[in-house]
């Protein structure tokens, strides 16, 4: 039976698997050195710092993730991380489930508005955020911190 759960430092290894599969669908990787050093001490880079990760846990094995942390300069906005989902699970109820927790904690923890990047390649996600009412505000930025070079778009909604 599938469930959300908190992450936990066993679930790294299961957790990096995840991300860099998604990341091969579009011919990258992870980057540890760079882009993906916060996967090496998940703990201290979001539990400790504020924020809460959970995974889509079946049966063990490691199935979605999704990770919110407080920005520090502005008291009443978080930032979506790590919203990544098993291709086979995408377009069903999961995605969802794993934004909901979030918007949740969100709200719980007074926050007035969410914010994230995602990466240009993300076409399916973005409209899935669009679903949700997540609006775009015209931002891009280049990113060289990646096993190859990629472009994100800014995210917001207002809680």
């Amino acid at each position: 039976m599938m469930q959300l759960r908190p992450a936990c430092p066993e679930d790294q290894a299961a957790i990096m698997a995840l991300i860099d599969a998604v990341y091969h669908e579009y011919g990258d990787r992870l980057c540890l050195e760079g882009a993906d050093r916060d996967l090496l001490d998940i703990d201290a880079h979001y539990m400790k710092a504020g924020g809460a990760m959970v995974v889509l846990d079946d049966a063990g094995r490691v199935r979605g993730t999704h990770a919110v942390l407080p920005e520090a300069a502005q008291a009443t906005v978080c930032v979506f991380r790590r919203l990544y989902l098993d291709a086979t699970l995408r377009g069903g109820p999961w995605g969802v489930r794993l934004m909901e927790w979030a918007i949740d904690w969100a709200r719980a923890h007074s926050m007035q508005r969410v914010e994230f990047w995602s990466d240009t390649r993300f076409t399916r996600a973005h409209a899935f955020f669009a679903r949700l009412g997540c609006q775009r505000d015209g931002r891009i930025r280049s990113m060289d911190d990646g096993c190859i070079p990629y472009q994100e778009y800014f995210f917001f909604l207002n809680l």
